[in-house]
């Protein structure tokens, strides 16, 4: 019986040694909550919007007069129409958010869209252990990236937070944030970050760090910690269904943004004028690449950069100035980060060896891509195989597609099924390259079907699908499903 006593209580003691263990090596968020929230800001905003027009919610019945129109048209007659021939009277549309100081002549960091479109912005932090209300200035945005930067004046010493380095964090470092969320003044959550380089489908940008710290509407805007009280991400997302899942905006990336907005009030990217996609397995073995990276060229824009440096459909951009491109994203962000003007160095892949470009970056342009892209040429191709029906385009055809002349392999008919039909050619598709070869007739198309693509066990197609051009590849390996 003592043996046994003897034993549970070495049991005990270990648990307890283990269990306060734990718990010592577990962090204190209090003094970093205390001393960094001083500097975290409550951000309230004002939108004036129209009040719909009643009177022409009953108009628009084709079928049969509604009750009220003969009211409405009676009032008219007597009156005029004050709806439509005078402004509308407008209601106030409020929305709350959180931001942070980041110097003592009063910059404030938040998202914009805490504050786009708004008439009136205050920014509210207490002084003296008082809540004080200070009116903020706009002084630039970057909707790409969801950043904006406002200005206080206050004749006081402001609080600050500085950045930290973003790139230096590892999965599982604790984080803490601080914001407003639903109102809720200086709220304090923290948690590890879950993951980091997500993409979320927000922007062209897309790079952020999630994290488990409870991130809720309200708290956008406002700083990401670590432990030394640093920056190192601004509160931007959630997963509306999720729990535990938010997004910040990494600080790496933030930092050079904010510095363009306080020097120039907007932002300058680099621009190549490329369209671009990842590369699976199948197009690296294609291209005889080692792996599936890089970003792969599927268009050039005529009188773009790329076109004047040289750089055409097919290549594959595996790195920038010698730093290497992981995917299409990657290479995005890394020519958005460059100012316009850069003379950079594109290391490309082209017919299975590297290639040396030098590009002078132009300018990215939001203006002309929300016009979207010009039309471009189109072609395309056919084989029996892989489920395809090809021929040449008519001089009518061409010219419709917009060509002087007939060019390319047209895809008449793709089998249910088929190779083809698995890899996402469909009909209509103008074929103008195989292997990155060009390819004008049927017996040209086979010679390469037979000669490059079966010995690789791979056919990649550049198609030009409704003025797009895009790369499809097809496995030809009899057992691949």
């Amino acid at each position: 019986m003592r043996k046994l006593l003897t034993g549970f209580t070495f049991f005990i003691f270990i648990a307890i040694w283990a269990w306060s263990g734990s718990w010592a090596a577990l962090p204190q968020f209090g003094d970093l909550a205390e001393k960094s929230g001083q500097a975290v800001v409550n951000i309230s905003t004002v939108k004036m919007v129209d009040r719909p027009d009643i009177s022409q919610f009953f108009r628009g019945f084709p079928e049969r007069r509604h009750p009220f129109e003969d009211f409405f048209e009676q009032f008219e007659r007597f009156f005029g129409a004050p709806e439509r021939e005078r402004e509308r009277p407008q209601r106030e549309q409020r929305s709350l958010g959180s931001g942070f100081i980041i110097s003592d002549d009063g910059y404030i960091v938040t998202n914009n869209h805490v504050i786009k479109d708004a008439d009136q912005i205050k920014v509210t932090f207490q002084v003296n252990g008082r809540d004080t209300t200070f009116d903020a200035e706009v002084i630039g945005t970057d909707p790409e990236t969801d950043l904006a930067l406002l200005k206080i004046d206050a004749d006081i010493d402001l609080p600050i937070l500085e950045f930290g380095d973003s790139d230096q964090l590892r999965v599982g470092d604790w984080v803490v944030a601080i914001g407003n969320p639903f109102g809720l003044s200086h709220t304090v959550t923290a948690g590890i970050i879950s993951a980091k380089g997500r993409i979320i489908g927000a922007g062209p940008y897309d790079n952020f760090i999630q994290t488990d710290a409870s991130i809720n509407p309200g708290n956008s805007g406002g700083p990401l910690l670590n432990l030394k009280g640093e920056v190192i991400g601004i509160n931007t997302a959630i997963v509306a269904a999720g729990q535990g899942i938010g997004f910040a905006i990494p600080s790496s990336m933030a930092q050079d943004i904010i510095d363009q907005l306080r020097t120039e009030q907007k932002v300058r990217r680099g621009w190549l004028g490329v369209t671009i996609q990842n590369i699976d397995a199948d197009t690296a073995r294609a291209l005889g690449l080692d792996k599936p990276e890089g970003a792969l060229v599927a268009d050039v824009t005529r009188g773009d950069p790329a076109e004047k440096a040289g750089i055409r459909a097919g290549d594959v951009i595996i790195a920038i100035n010698d730093m290497p491109v992981e995917n299409s994203s990657d290479l995005t962000r890394k020519i958005g980060g460059i100012t316009p003007g850069s003379k950079i160095k594109i290391t490309l892949w082209r017919d299975e060896k590297k290639k040396n470009v030098n590009v002078t970056l132009g300018e990215r342009d939001m203006e002309r891509l929300a016009r979207g892209p010009e039309p471009e040429e189109e072609t395309e191709a056919k084989a029996d195989e892989l489920g395809l029906s090809l021929r040449q385009p008519t001089q009518q055809e061409a010219s419709a597609l917009g060509f002087d002349r007939p060019r390319g392999l047209l895809v008449t008919q793709v089998a249910s099924g088929s190779k083809a039909f698995r890899a996402d050619v469909i009909p209509g598709d103008l074929i103008l390259q195989a292997n990155g070869k060009n390819v004008n007739s049927v017996e040209e198309f086979n010679t390469i079907l037979r000669e490059d693509a079966r010995p690789k066990n791979v056919l990649m197609l550049l198609i030009n699908r409704q003025g797009q051009n895009l790369f499809r590849t097809i496995p030809l390996d009899n057992n691949q499903q």
